[in-house]
């Protein structure tokens, strides 16, 4: 058995943590500056109604319910 010398452990760890530290870019946030944009056409109308796609709920071609599964009795789209 070959004992691996300071050198030979320390070299390759140093490389890798000097990899994972450049890798690793700054992030930033901003903040949401809070102004709604003006509804869609579709949206604005009161024709939208509440459906079904698959089990999920849709509305003026939104997705809506946050993945609670629609139930049979609403109607489906097609």
């Amino acid at each position: 058995m070959t004992r691996l010398s300071t050198h030979q452990v320390l070299a390759p760890t140093a490389a890798a943590a000097l990899l994972l530290l450049l890798a690793a870019g700054p992030a930033s946030a901003r903040q949401d500056s809070g102004v709604l944009t003006a509804p869609s056409k579709s949206e604005a109308s009161s024709s939208c109604s509440l459906q079904r796609v698959g089990t999920q709920y849709v509305k003026c071609d939104n997705l809506t319910g946050n993945g609670v599964s629609a139930p049979g009795w609403v109607a489906s789209r097609r």
